[in-house]
């Protein structure tokens, strides 16, 4: 059973098309990613200084000095 020229170009077509599709799905999926990764990146850096200023407060409110039975 031989393929034509024909019928290989329409398969390669589908092929390129199909290709094609799932370039595009696979560049949506990365940008909708990408866009993640950087509100995630904020909301850590805020959670960082949120904790860096918690931390400060109570470093305040703690008595650095040494125990009596020291």
């Amino acid at each position: 059973m031989t393929t034509s020229s024909t019928e290989r170009l329409d398969d390669l077509e589908i092929l390129v098309a199909h290709q094609s599709q799932t370039i595009e799905e696979l560049s949506d999926v990365l940008a909708r990613q990408g866009e993640t990764i950087i509100d995630l990146q904020r909301r850590l850096e805020a959670m960082m200084r949120r904790f860096a200023d918690a931390e400060e407060q109570l470093r305040g409110a703690i008595p650095v000095d040494k125990p009596p039975h020291w």
